[in-house]
């Protein structure tokens, strides 16, 4: 790269790596126009948008995803961690298959959704009972509205920078097309402020729900202190405490939950423990769930044409049993833990201006310094090197989320994880002159 490049001014920067995006993607930007025509933005996910338009994807295989253009990407966004298995894995393939031979809608009860249940509360702490949804937007939904019907209160607790779900966005507070609870939005990590909104709050609080690691908010942990004093608090006031465990449940055999021994009261899933397929799920103490069972008088009622459709059961099934089993677990975070912090270090070698927040296999570039506890925090790095970031990570071959997120998936091997290490490195020496800390 030639000093004029180096030098230029960031915007410039990127400016010109959207134009090369632009000009090296005929094919998606052609996809991108058509499909304006039928939905608006030509999206249907808006967080897959990126200006000027977005790649279109047209074959997965193993780690590696190709657009319409031909490029090939080894693929580290790993859809928002739920394609932890890689694309179109063998053993969830026979599972497919065997289950379209089958047949799909029954409209009635298989004998593999008992199965995969058991399966799921035996690995997950907090869940005595388990219900099927469709996503952990559906999950939450329905974690939430169970919780306020049993305790009879209608104030939620929500924190910033959360999200559990199309209609449960909190990433910048409050979201216009939140679904109509009564929210209250407190500030994640925060340990005080949240323990005295909650004494305030007590006789109408009925939930308590968060991420025990925030995914979309960049991937920031939750100290154990601060989950401590949530359990503390909501067990003295009889508030049900949800831990939305969508994407953090790949992080440990029995999820953050167990890692940290702090049992919810509800515990909602999603994403990679469908198989791929289209999955969520929520349950918990018998207590809470046993408040659906259709046999009690006064139950609360709980439909879905899809909640047990056979592709996802059988998916689902066959990747928690055969694949992502215990060690597997353990292997893919441990491996996630050494490739950020090998990242860190190449943010400090270079005095770059980035730091990847994280546990285990999930993680998230920032562009500041510091420790990162909180989205006030995240706010602090600058959004257009983290842009530009994405754009030269895409020219390099590695694909991920515009918002900085990165998740390994257990296809992934050392070379794969070279490439990205490389990749990132590169990044941070060619354009030295904007990541600098001492930039601008």
């Amino acid at each position: 790269m030639s000093n004029d490049t180096m030098n230029v001014s960031l915007d410039a920067a990127l400016q010109e790596a959207q134009e090369n995006f632009a000009d090296g993607n005929p094919k998606s930007k052609a996809a991108h126009a058509m499909a304006t025509q039928f939905m608006p933005g030509g999206n249907t996910r808006t967080s897959l948008f990126h200006p000027p338009f977005p790649l279109t994807v047209v074959r997965g295989e193993g780690p590696h995803l190709w657009d319409a253009d031909g490029h090939k990407y080894t693929d580290f966004l790993g859809e928002f961690t739920a394609g932890i298995y890689g694309h179109s894995h063998p053993i969830i393939r026979v599972a497919i298959d065997k289950a379209l031979d089958g047949g799909i809608n029954f409209g009635g009860h298989g004998l593999i959704e008992a199965e995969f249940a058991a399966t799921l509360c035996d690995r997950f702490p907090s869940i005595d009972l388990l219900r099927f949804t469709n996503s952990g937007t559906e999950a939450n939904m329905m974690a939430i509205s169970t919780a306020l019907a049993v305790n009879k209160r209608r104030k939620v607790m929500v924190f910033n920078g959360g999200y559990h779900g199309g209609v449960f966005t909190f990433h910048h507070g409050h979201n216009a097309i939140n679904a109509p609870f009564d929210f209250i939005v407190a500030r994640y990590n925060d340990v005080r402020a949240t323990q005295q909104l909650i004494k305030d709050n007590a006789s109408a609080l009925g939930v308590v729900i968060l991420e025990p690691m925030q995914g979309g908010g960049g991937c920031i942990p939750a100290t154990r202190e601060f989950l401590a004093m949530l359990r503390e608090m909501t067990k003295e006031h009889g508030i049900t405490l949800i831990f939305d465990e969508v994407m953090t449940s790949r992080l440990s055999p029995g999820g953050l939950q167990g890692e940290h021994g702090i049992t919810p009261d509800l515990t909602t899933l999603g994403k990679y423990i469908g198989g791929g397929m289209s999955f969520g799920a929520f349950g918990g103490a018998a207590s809470i769930m046993s408040h659906l069972d259709p046999r009690q008088p006064q139950s609360l009622p709980h439909a879905g044409t899809f909640n047990n459709n056979a592709l996802t059961m059988a998916a689902g099934l066959t990747a928690m049993t055969q694949i992502y089993t215990r060690d597997e677990v353990s292997r893919l975070n441990e491996l996630g833990e050494e490739t950020r912090k090998t990242l860190n270090a190449i943010a400090t070698k270079y005095d770059a201006s980035m730091t990847f927040s994280g546990r285990g296999s999930m993680m998230n570039v920032h562009m500041t310094t510091g420790e990162i506890r909180s989205v006030e925090d995240v706010a602090r790095g600058n959004m257009r090197l983290r842009d530009l970031f994405f754009f030269d990570m895409l020219k390099r071959g590695i694909y991920m989320a515009r918002r900085g997120m990165i998740n390994l998936s257990l296809v992934h091997e050392q070379r794969h994880i070279d490439a990205l290490l490389s990749a990132v490195e590169d990044f941070a020496v060619t354009r030295r002159p904007l990541v600098s800390t001492k930039a601008g």
